[in-house]
């Protein structure tokens, strides 16, 4: 996968099934959203037609997100350079973030309950500096497990975060 910001690094996408656990989660949400404002527009505010629109408008945001979540998955990546971590994200406004090894304090791998159920972790980096933390959001739990060894003992070997 090529990205216009660093078209010479060959970056590794995220897990696909991301697009699931996402979808899920938004339905979860936008749905109860949904059914208490149509509950609303037909009870409450029944002598106001008008208020359908925020039925309406919570229906068409969940769709709109729902059609760009594979799109946005799709965007993210990482890549394994030699001496940082680069992390993408983003289609319209994108955004790659550089996080030396050595500056590297802790690598934390989580899992949620949805997460756990497609076998999926997120990585999350913890750095000297707040501005250079980073997070690749759904990998495979081997995969979660590679990087946090692999990126726990570069960390370790370069000792500059510490």
């Amino acid at each position: 996968m090529k990205v216009a910001l660093a078209p010479q690094i060959r970056f590794t996408p995220v897990d696909a099934r991301l697009v699931r656990v996402k979808i899920i989660t938004e339905l979860a949400i936008t749905v109860p959203l949904l059914i208490a404002a149509a509950t609303l527009s037909e009870t409450v505010w029944r002598d106001s037609p008008w208020t359908w629109v925020f039925a309406a408008a919570i229906l068409v945001a969940c769709v709109w997100t729902l059609v760009l979540w594979p799109r946005r998955v799709r965007a993210m990546g990482y890549a394994e350079l030699e001496g940082e971590l680069v992390i993408k994200r983003g289609i319209m406004f994108s955004k790659l973030e550089v996080v030396p090894y050595g500056r590297m304090q802790q690598v934390t791998v989580s899992s949620g309950p949805l997460m756990s159920r497609y076998g999926l972790a997120s990585v999350d980096l913890v750095t000297a500096s707040s501005g250079t933390d980073g997070q690749i959001p759904a990998v495979s739990k081997e995969e979660a497990e590679r990087l946090r060894v692999k990126l726990t003992a570069l960390g370790q070997a370069n000792m500059e975060g510490l």
